[in-house]
């Protein structure tokens, strides 16, 4: 079974451990901070700005089941909903900082996608980018 695993890997280019580590340890970093920052948000004040916390909770979940299914993404299944993951998050982060820019006062309190992810150093539009390109890339042998 983990002689399947390892030449499965392998066919998939997808021998770079240390750029599929990197993108694995970001999404985990990230999972973090926007699974704390939501959470609080939510728990203390969703009152405040619902629809901005709401949005930072989706971020929070999104991120988490990229995470994971990029860790795992030699498998087939696995990479298949990261790619939707992903994908969902590069829309979300494009869709949300457009919007947040044009419409600031539906956003009284920034989220992890409002104005491009600038309040997490823009991480959260580039992430999904590299994110993409490492699975995309990975996927021609």
């Amino acid at each position: 079974m983990e002689a399947d695993y390892a030449k499965n890997v392998a066919s998939q280019g997808m021998n770079r451990p240390g750029v599929h580590r990197t993108v694995v340890a970001l999404y985990g970093v990230l999972s973090l901070a926007a699974l704390g920052r939501s959470s609080y948000q939510i728990l203390t004040k969703l009152d405040e700005a619902p629809l901005a916390y709401t949005l930072s909770g989706v971020a929070a979940a999104v991120y988490v089941l990229a995470t994971v299914t990029v860790a795992l993404s030699a498998r087939p299944r696995s990479r298949a909903i990261a790619l939707g993951a992903i994908s969902f998050e590069l829309i979300g982060v494009l869709g949300i900082g457009a919007l947040s820019l044009i419409r600031p006062e539906l956003f009284p309190d920034s989220t992890v996608w409002s104005q491009f992810g600038a309040g997490y150093v823009f991480i959260p539009l580039l992430l999904p980018i590299v994110g993409l390109w490492w699975l995309l890339r990975g996927s021609r042998s």
